[in-house]
């Protein structure tokens, strides 16, 4: 039967409990409304661990002021039944008084993977991000954590502030997960009308164009960008707001030509719905 707590004193006392009895804990931090994606992230966690934790969490300190903390889907009860059906064991869904109290004063920062692509046009993001992703790895304590590869940044973000920090955690990245027609799966996708729907598409289409334009030699980040421009443009409703070729590691960007390892990574309005992808491209 899976828990549900949302103090953290008492997730504290279930999982040193667990540890005490030598199980190795797995964590999935969400912000909740389940879709195919974190049920994938949870089902690796109990492959690698013997518990499951996950958090369910809308993060208030990773929104802009005129980002959509108040309209983000939430659905506790259908959460839980979904986690329960995957195997989780432990849910903590604390409130934000219980995360942030009152004259909360200590952020958590990591300077250079925090700029560029999503860092710049969202001042504040993975600050919110990293800190509360600490506050949380400090809580359950887990062994290994897992997060998707759709938020890459944030993905290499939280890998390099474990590292610097000395967390005793390994943290695992998970494949994108596609609807049958490629859209990558996302809680903000139940914002989409049918029309951006079909629009959206444009993100992973031009995505599979880049790489087929790659596999062919084509080797200039600005004609690359161009082809990715034009599909996406030729779609109603969409507003490019970044594309990123550049180096996977250090997300430094490319100018002049890419190199062996590329990350496209994409932001891209569609309506009023920001959207995300991107894609790893090996060059043999």
């Amino acid at each position: 039967m899976i828990k549900v707590v949302d103090k953290i004193k008492e997730i504290r006392r279930l999982i040193k409990d667990l540890k005490n009895k030598g199980y190795k804990i797995g964590f999935v931090p969400t912000m909740g409304y389940f879709h195919e994606g974190h049920l994938a992230l949870m089902k690796k966690a109990k492959r690698l661990s013997d518990k499951v934790v996950v958090s369910i969490f809308v993060n208030p300190t990773q929104f802009g002021p005129n980002e959509d903390l108040d309209k983000y889907p939430r659905d506790l009860k259908r959460d839980i039944k979904l986690a329960e059906e995957v195997g989780v064991d432990l849910i903590f869904a604390p409130d934000s008084n219980e995360m942030y109290e009152q004259d909360f004063q200590t952020w958590v920062t990591v300077e250079k993977l925090s700029k560029g692509l999503c860092g710049d046009f969202r001042p504040g993001h993975f600050k919110g991000v990293a800190t509360v992703v600490t506050k949380l790895f400090n809580i359950v304590q887990p062994d290994i954590a897992i997060f998707g590869q759709k938020d890459y940044q944030q993905l290499l973000v939280i890998k390099r502030l474990v590292k610097d920090l000395n967390m005793p955690i390994e943290i695992v990245g998970h494949p994108i997960v596609r609807e049958k027609d490629g859209l990558a799966m996302s809680s903000r996708n139940t914002y989409l009308s049918s029309k951006e729907r079909e629009s959206a598409l444009s993100l992973y289409k031009s995505l599979k164009y880049a790489k087929e334009l790659i596999k062919k030699g084509e080797r200039s980040p600005s004609k690359i960008k161009n082809e990715i421009k034009n599909i996406i443009t030729s779609y109603p409703l969409t507003k490019i707001e970044y594309i990123f070729l550049g180096d996977p590691h250090t997300l430094n960007p490319y100018s002049e030509t890419i190199k062996d390892r590329v990350l496209i990574a994409l932001a891209v309005w569609v309506g009023s719905t920001r959207l995300i992808d991107n894609i790893i491209i090996e060059i043999s």
